[in-house]
């Protein structure tokens, strides 16, 4: 009897999210861990279950499975939406389960020489998009996601919509890639009309605006920035679109930069962000501002780029340099 209520539940969880308008990541990343929930107490169906076995489960994936605090923040985050959202329980007590700890690790940058480099090794699309990771301070699915009424050419302006903490913000538009994106869109409108010709040509509408405009998700202006070079079946309306590019394209293609580069640091994409930061930081830039343009809530999380500035140990000059 358990077995059957599993993916029922799954499905209706499924059905709640679409409505919703969760992203297809956040979807898979729920049904995941909520799966994994289930299973790990013996395919008791949650209804039957609370405070008790949410605590149980938290605790065994900080202290036997090890997971990081935000791995554990994830899987919390999917309990709370299937307890409040689904089976309609309000979580009201105190959750007592054992908290991974989130380790206090500050961000590994790049020198502007390193980044220098690793542009000059990859090749458009992907230098585009890692010059706009470093030149304006975006996240690598900030970036990917872009339409082209996004980019503000005239006041030299990029607005990020939907971003951590589904936001929107506005960050600078480097001088530097106004001419390169120009081809680049010219490239992209000419890869559009072919789909329109081809009968495609459509592309995912945040919000359900697909229903409220029905024709828009065809026009140029919603089309994304970086589109991939295949169309593919969306899995969720099964219509055939062209999405835009995939992130571990983007992360295969700088890890070979930083091979090719011969710089010996672990850092994905990401770390182009941080750069960004570090170096405005370097060149006298208000902390306020840096945050404003990275859309940090909290200046408290900006303030961490003050710890790795290129001063060498908090300004300090060693003694041995004194000597």
């Amino acid at each position: 009897m358990q077995q059957a209520h599993e993916p029922k539940l799954l499905q209706q969880t499924k059905n709640i999210l679409r409505r919703r308008h969760y992203s297809l990541r956040t979807e898979k990343c729920y049904l995941l861990w909520i799966r994994r929930y289930i299973l790990f107490h013996h395919k008791r169906h949650p209804a039957e279950m609370g405070v008790p076995e949410i605590e149980t489960y938290l605790t065994y994936l900080a202290v036997s499975a090890n997971v990081a605090a935000s791995t554990q923040n994830q899987a919390f985050s999917a309990l709370l939406f299937l307890y409040r959202e689904v089976l309609g329980r309000t979580i009201d007590e105190p959750i007592q389960a054992l908290r991974a700890k989130k380790p206090k690790r500050l961000p590994t940058v790049l020198t502007k020489e390193e980044v220098s480099l690793v542009l000059n090794c990859l090749l458009n699309p992907h230098r585009l998009v890692a010059q706009l990771l470093y030149g304006s301070g975006l996240r690598l699915l900030e970036c990917l996601r872009l339409r082209i009424k996004d980019l503000d050419f005239s006041q030299k302006l990029i607005l990020v919509r939907d971003g951590k903490g589904n936001k929107d913000r506005i960050t600078i538009f480097p001088d530097l890639l106004q001419n390169p994106l120009q081809r680049h869109l010219q490239r992209i409108e000419r890869l559009h009309h072919k789909d329109l010709d081809q009968g495609y040509g459509q592309v995912y509408m945040p919000h359900a605006l697909d229903r409220k405009y029905p024709n828009a998700s065809r026009e140029w202006i919603w089309q994304y920035v970086f589109p991939s070079q295949q169309l593919s079946k969306d899995p969720r309306s099964s219509l055939t679109r062209r999405h835009h590019l995939s992130s571990s394209a983007v992360s295969k293609a700088f890890q070979r930069a930083l091979h090719l580069a011969q710089i010996d640091k672990h850092v994905t994409p990401h770390a182009l962000r941080h750069s960004f930061a570090t170096h405005l930081l370097e060149n006298g830039y208000d902390i306020r501002t840096v945050q404003e343009l990275l859309g940090h809530k909290d200046v408290r999380t900006t303030m961490i780029y003050t710890h790795v500035l290129n001063r060498g140990g908090l300004a300090v000059r060693s003694p041995l340099d004194e000597a």
